[in-house]
C-alpha cells in the first residue's frame, strides 16, 4: 500500500497519550509477511489490512504460495474435504463475506448416518441449507472445463483487493537479523519482515526451520487421513447421493468416520481416524453399507491423497515476530478447519495490529483464542471416545439408530439428531454438544431405546 503523508491515527493516539512506540508495534510501511496463502492466510491478510485502514495504518503484505489455487488436481489441492459449516457461514456473511455460486459445488440439506443396523436421514435443525459443499482448489483432476472457481483462491482475491501482494515462490529458511526474521527462497533471495504469519498446515516442511532458537516451535502431533475423489455423472451422483453428506459410524478398528460428499459430478470421501492406511480404506470400500450408498467399485476414482492432520495443538503457536495460524497452530478436531483458520486468523490479526508482535502481546491476545479450541478439543476427544464405544456393541448401535430415526418423525426433541448434527457439520462446539447430552430428554431417550435395543423385534433394523 502506498504511505501516507499524513500521520496515521495510531501515532497521534500514541501522542496523545505520552507514550513511546514499542519495537514491536507495527508502524507505517512495516512489512509482513504470510507463509501459506489457504484459508487461514488469506483471512489474517484481509483482516490485517482491513483493521490497518481503519487506524489509517500503511502495511506492506506479502502472501508466499507456490501454489495457484485455479488449477486443478495437485497443482492446486490443498488437501481437504471441503465442507463449511452453517455457522461459518454465517459468521462470513456477517463480515461481508458470501459465498458466490460459482464456489459452492453442493448445498448440503442433510447428513444420511449409516451404520450396520440401518440409515437414518437427518436433516438441519433450522431446516435450511446452509452447508456448502465446496473444493479448495478448482477441483480434482479431469476438471478443467467445469464451471467452478476455487475457495481457497476466492478469499486469495478478497485478500489481494485488500492490498496484499501474492508471491509465487517456496520459502526454503529463515534466519533471524537484528531481531527480525529473514526469509530465504529456492534462489538464495532473502527479504526482511516485521512479521512472518505461518499458515502452512503441518503437511509442509516449514514448520521444521522453526524448531532452532529463537523461534524454538515444536511441531504438533499429526495423523494419517485419507481423501479420494470419485467422477461419474451429476445425473448419478444426485440419484445416488442427492444434496446429502453421508457418514458412516462402523464398527471398524482405528476408523472414527467417514464421509462421502456429493460436488456436482465429483464425490469427495473422507477417512478420518487413527493413522489410515491402505488396509483400512480397503476395508471400508469393501463394507456393504459403502458399497450400497455409493458402489465405488464401478465409479472410477480420479484424485487420492493422504495428508496429515493436526491433533494435538502447540502449546507456544507463536514467539517475537511470529505467529502460527490455523492448522499450522491449532484446529479443531476433525471438523471445521476452515472455521479454526478463521478465528485464529482474526485473532492473530487482531493482536498485530493493536497489541503489537512480541510474544508477549500474542500470548495476551492471541493465545487465549488458541486455547478456547485445544480446551473444546479435548472435550471433543471425550466424545469421539463414547462414541467408539457405542460403535462396539450392536446393541448401542441400535438404539442410537432407532432414537434418531424417531426424532426424525416429529418436530420437537431431537435430541439424538441435534448431537449427531453438530459433531459431523462442526456447526456447535464440542462443549455445546456434550452439555447437551446432560438432557433429560436425551438420557431417558436414550435409556429406553437401549432397552428396546436388546430386543430388535420392537423396531426395524433399517429405516424405511
Amino acid at each position: 500500500m502506498k504511505r501516507s503523508s499524513q500521520t496515521s491515527v495510531a501515532d497521534s493516539l500514541s501522542s496523545a497519550l505520552g507514550e513511546e512506540r514499542s519495537e514491536f508495534e507495527l508502524e507505517d510501511g512495516s512489512k509482513v509477511a504470510v507463509i501459506g496463502g489457504g484459508p487461514a492466510g488469506s483471512f489474517f491478510s484481509f483482516f490485517l489490512l482491513k483493521m490497518a485502514e481503519a487506524i489509517d495504518l500503511e502495511l506492506e503484505v506479502d502472501i508466499y504460495d507456490p501454489k495457484t489455487f485455479g488449477l486443478c488436481g495437485p497443482a492446486g489441492c490443498n488437501h481437504c474435504g471441503g465442507i463449511v459449516s452453517e455457522s461459518l457461514v454465517q459468521i462470513l456473511a456477517a463480515e461481508g463475506i458470501n459465498l458466490p455460486k460459482e464456489v459452492v459445488q453442493r448445498g448440503i440439506e442433510s447428513y444420511v448416518v449409516h451404520m450396520d443396523v440401518g440409515s437414518v436421514n437427518i436433516e438441519s435443525p433450522a431446516r435450511e441449507q446452509r452447508i456448502a459443499a465446496l473444493y479448495r482448489g478448482n477441483g480434482p483432476k479431469t476438471a478443467e472445463h467445469l464451471p467452478w472457481e476455487s475457495f481457497d483462491g476466492f478469499l486469495q482475491d478478497l485478500a489481494v483487493e485488500r492490498g496484499a501482494r501474492i508471491v509465487r515462490k517456496l520459502v526454503t529458511g529463515v534466519e533471524w537479523a537484528d531481531g527480525r526474521p529473514v526469509l530465504r527462497g529456492s534462489r538464495g533471495d532473502a527479504n526482511t519482515y516485521d512479521l512472518v504469519v505461518v499458515a502452512t498446515g503441518v503437511n509442509s516442511n516449514f514448520l521444521g526451520l522453526l524448531q532452532e532458537p529463537p523461534a524454538n516451535i515444536s511441531p504438533p502431533r499429526t495423523t494419517q487421513t485419507y481423501i479420494c475423489e470419485f467422477r461419474s455423472t451429476e445425473g448419478e451422483v444426485q440419484e445416488m447421493l442427492g444434496d446429502s453428506m453421508h457418514v458412516f459410524l462402523l464398527n471398524i478398528p482405528r476408523l472414527e468416520f467417514a464421509a462421502i460428499i456429493p460436488k456436482g459430478e465429483f464425490v469427495t470421501m473422507v477417512m478420518l481416524g487413527d493413522e489410515i492406511d491402505q488396509d483400512l480404506v480397503r476395508n471400508l470400500l469393501e463394507s456393504p453399507e459403502v458399497r450400497k450408498c455409493f458402489p465405488t467399485s464401478t465409479t472410477p476414482s480420479v484424485c487420492s491423497c493422504s495428508p496429515r492432520i493436526n491433533m494435538g495443538g502447540m502449546k507456544r503457536p507463536y514467539a517475537d515476530r511470529l505467529v502460527l495460524i490455523g492448522d499450522s497452530g491449532v484446529t479443531r478436531l476433525y471438523k471445521d478447519g476452515i472455521g479454526a483458520a478463521f478465528r485464529t486468523a482474526k485473532a492473530a490479526a487482531t493482536t498485530a495490529v493493536f497489541q503489537g508482535v512480541s510474544a508477549e502481546a500474542f500470548r495476551k491476545s492471541y493465545w487465549p483464542a488458541c486455547r478456547a479450541i485445544a480446551t473444546d478439543n479435548r472435550i471433543g476427544k471425550v466424545i469421539f471416545g463414547f462414541t467408539s464405544l457405542f460403535k462396539i456393541s450392536r446393541v448401542s448401535r441400535r438404539a442410537m439408530f432407532r432414537m434418531a430415526s424417531r426424532e426424525q418423525k416429529r418436530d420437537g426433541g431431537r435430541h439424538m439428531s441435534s448431537v449427531l448434527w453438530n459433531m459431523f457439520t462442526g456447526s456447535a462446539p464440542y462443549r455445546e454438544i456434550f452439555f447437551r447430552t446432560f438432557h433429560p430428554g436425551f438420557i431417558l431417550g436414550l435409556a429406553w431405546n437401549l432397552f428396546l435395543g436388546l430386543w430388535p423385534r420392537f423396531g426395524p433394523e433399517r429405516e424405511a
